[in-house]
């Protein structure tokens, strides 16, 4: 197949991640022409890659370390917001791991290949851009969670990135009190609960009451995914990665600050 067919798919997404990663179309355009212009160039360092889309991400990224284009100094990671997060501070290999990953959906795994580093970098690059996330749209995040060690490594994680844990619930009852109580941003929920109450039931009571961003974490994701009706946006199968758990949390909150500012 010829370069051309092989690169064309993933212009669309490679245009997107250098415009959001040097803050203007502009900019993020010329570096994608860079990253063809070297291909073109030198048709060997693409024809040999097992993975068409990460070898472009990759090339970019040695563009974008190598040639000095100008970068705006407001950086949004919420295209079309007219309150853009501000990474412009943030250190370029910071941007460059959280893009990756929360925007194009790169797991750590493939974004470390990107970056020419490896796993546990990307995780405290990552960990690094979640605390700017936390300064800018901190929140309380509540956890319906039954099983307590569990529900305790979510609590720790939460404050790690710099957001606070409103309460744990326990029950239905508990979850629906809980928000009544404390009014969190964000809810990280699990399915079977310990009185055998559902925390489906309980989130369906809370979202008709008020709209916000829930994250799934569960060990029956069947009985969420079945195609019935409206299915989560955000669903995390137990065991879970904590920094699945962390990337979903930080979409959710950006997703739903992006939509808050448009309306």
């Amino acid at each position: 197949m010829p370069i051309s067919d092989r690169i064309m798919p993933y212009l669309p997404g490679l245009r997107r991640y250098a415009r959001a990663l040097t803050g203007a179309q502009s900019s993020g355009d010329a570096y994608v022409a860079a990253t063809l212009e070297a291909i073109l160039m030198d048709q060997h360092v693409f024809a040999d890659c097992d993975d068409d889309r990460l070898c472009l991400f990759q090339l970019l990224t040695r563009m974008f370390s190598s040639l000095p284009i100008s970068v705006s100094d407001s950086v949004s990671i919420c295209p079309g917001s007219e309150a853009p997060f501000n990474l412009g501070a943030v250190p370029p290999r910071v941007r460059q791991a959280l893009l990756l990953v929360t925007m194009e959906s790169f797991p750590t795994t493939q974004a470390a290949e990107i970056l020419e580093t490896d796993e546990d970098d990307v995780c405290d690059l990552l960990d690094t851009a979640f605390r700017e996330i936390a300064a800018q749209v901190e929140t309380g995040i509540m956890i319906i969670e039954d099983e307590p060690l569990i529900a305790l490594d979510l609590a720790a994680m939460i404050n790690e990135m710099g957001h606070h844990v409103t309460g744990i619930a326990r029950t239905q009852a508990e979850a629906e009190k809980l928000w009544g109580d404390t009014r969190p941003g964000l809810i990280l929920a699990d399915v079977k609960l310990a009185d055998g109450s559902s925390g489906i039931d309980a989130v369906s009571a809370i979202l008709s009451r008020t709209d916000l961003p829930v994250i799934f974490i569960t060990a029956y994701p069947e009985k969420l995914l079945t195609g019935e009706k409206p299915e989560p946006a955000f669903l995390v199968s137990k065991p879970f990665h904590p920094e699945t758990v962390k990337v979903l949390i930080n979409q959710a909150l950006l997703m739903s600050h992006s939509e808050q500012t448009a309306a």
